[in-house]
């Protein structure tokens, strides 16, 4: 089997590590684990880690090095804030001191199950869980393939340094996570989280398929046994990886995807799912998962090693990270055809939006460019109703191209393909959040299975007044049809009405960004009008 040697790694600035640990297996890294004191182990031996005072992402530490060529291609802004050469220099130096000297895992994986559209990406770290948490979210090559594996990309986390001088950098905060696009290279500072290196990736791959004119997306996956595809947009929270885990049909991937010219395809080789108030009975692919070879993040569980799923003290954002494999049902290539279905998944807090609507094609642009969503009321003081979150794509924060890029590749392979296209709420229902009451997974559920079946083309459709969605009056698996019209489940139907013309004027409001987009991406004719 291939090895590296510590001599490999001075290309890459790191000097005198004294061990390489290449592609380990998971023995190796429970074993690494246990003995470096990095991991608890729960009652039936899935590994557990704390991953410190971050428990997500940190967005305002994130920047690209600002040069040609990629600074043309660069949407710059809140989301892609610009870093000086001279600046990054300074902070790859911190990171490859941090690395020097240290016992090190290398990794090599790829981003991209398909053969023409995946990256070859090398892993450099010096913590064991993070060498695990990669294995579990990448693809791994074979050891045929690892004897002529060149990186494509390098991500070097030195999560343990910080960036002291980050004030006279001009930057947010000692942490930093930056990728130098003419390099190949990432490097992360100051944070433990590992969502940051599979996010980090995921913005790569971002960069580069549009480019190639392949459509990158966050959403997740799966095909029926006729080998029809569906994918499930949604930001976190909405039910992405829920509903597209599916014992009736294979999941090809839970969060990240491409669409080239073969079909669709995971960016990963494995899910990473949130675990708050996680249930065996309604969730019991995703609570099965958690064995061996799974890593916990962030999770509470008393001395016997027993996790209380329930418990939030530490963060809401509990995790875990498994192989695809640990789902029984899933697509071995992790791959599929063309799509069929395509579903926005909105939690609206307000109570608002139907359970299910079939769109049209520029209503599928118009949402798909809105990305809405909503946050409920939070701890925070004076903050009474629920927020609208407005995220290109249904994933802005990892698009590093301008967001009618993807729109416009999706436009494209939805009239190619003949893509069906559906808005599905799994927000609140009978009122806002607070007075309404969650939409149940079996409904939803329902809703699902009526698209990827057809026999919601069976049913009859009325409109839904200022937004302008067909809404089906029945549905198979609805007990109560009074839920598909939202306006039905409200006592008050004024504030009904209140309520939505409020959340239309939101959608308006955020959409005012495309209108100067030239009459190529005005489609606010396809949204609410009032």
């Amino acid at each position: 089997m291939k090895q590296l040697t510590p001599k490999d790694l001075e290309k890459y600035g790191i000097k005198n590590a004294t061990n390489i640990i290449y592609n380990p297996s998971y023995e190796k890294l429970r074993e690494d684990e246990k003995a470096k004191g990095e991991c608890q182990f729960s009652d039936n031996g899935t590994a557990m880690v704390d991953t410190g005072i971050f428990t997500g992402r940190s967005p305002k530490d994130k920047y690209f090095v600002k040069q040609p060529p990629s600074e043309q291609n660069i949407a710059w802004g809140e989301v892609n804030q610009p870093i000086s050469p001279e600046v990054y220099e300074e902070l790859f130096e911190l990171t490859t001191n941090q690395l020097s000297n240290k016992e090190l895992y290398v990794i090599d994986a790829y981003a991209g199950a398909s053969k023409s559209s995946r990256k070859k990406i090398r892993f450099i770290t010096e913590i064991a869980w993070q060498a695990h948490f990669i294995e579990n979210m990448f693809i791994m090559p074979s050891e045929e393939e690892l004897e002529d594996f060149e990186p494509d990309f390098v991500l070097y986390n030195a999560c343990k340094t910080t960036n002291k001088k980050f004030k006279e950098h001009g930057l947010n905060s000692e942490v930093y996570v930056v990728f130098n696009i003419e390099k190949n290279q990432a490097i992360i500072g100051g944070t433990w989280y590992g969502g940051e290196i599979k996010k980090g990736i995921f913005t790569m791959m971002n960069y580069w398929l549009p480019l190639e004119g392949k459509l990158s997306m966050h959403c997740s996956a799966n095909i029926g046994k006729e080998g029809d595809v569906a994918l499930f947009f949604g930001l976190s929270g909405t039910g992405k990886t829920t509903l597209s885990t599916d014992p009736n049909r294979a999941l090809i991937g839970d969060d990240e995807h491409g669409w080239d010219d073969e079909g669709v395809f995971n960016f990963e080789g494995g899910c990473y799912a949130k675990v708050i108030n996680l249930d065996k009975k309604s969730e019991p692919e995703i609570y099965n998962a958690i064995k061996p070879g799974a890593l916990l993040e962030n999770v509470v569980a008393n001395e016997q090693g027993v996790v209380d799923f329930s418990d939030s003290s530490k963060t809401e954002n509990t995790r875990v990270s498994y192989p695809i494999e640990h789902i029984k049902n899933h697509q071995p290539s992790l791959m599929g055809g063309h799509p069929k279905n395509i579903i926005f998944l909105s939690a609206d807090a307000f109570g608002v939006l139907p359970p299910v609507s079939k769109l049209t094609k520029e209503q599928a642009m118009y949402y798909f460019l809105s990305g809405y969503t909503a946050k409920v009321a939070g701890t925070e003081r004076g903050i009474t109703e629920p927020v609208a979150t407005f995220s290109a794509c249904f994933g802005e924060a990892f698009l590093p191209l301008h967001p009618t890029v993807y729109a416009k590749l999706l436009g494209e392979k939805i009239d190619k393909h003949n893509v069906n296209v559906y808005l599905v709420n799994t927000g609140w229902t009978g009122g806002p959040y607070g007075v309404g009451k969650r939409m149940s997974i079996k409904d939803t559920r329902a809703c699902i299975n009526a698209i990827l079946d057809g026999s919601i083309n069976e049913s009859e459709f009325e409109t839904l007044p200022i937004f302008n969605l067909q809404i089906p009056k029945t549905l198979k698996g609805i007990k109560d049809n009074t839920i598909l019209n939202p306006r039905n489940t409200w006592e008050d139907k004024t504030a009904y009405d209140e309520a939505l013309k409020k959340l239309a004027q939101m959608f308006q409001e955020n959409f005012k960004r495309y209108e100067k987009e030239g009459s190529e991406f005005d489609y606010s004719k396809a949204g609410p009008q009032l």
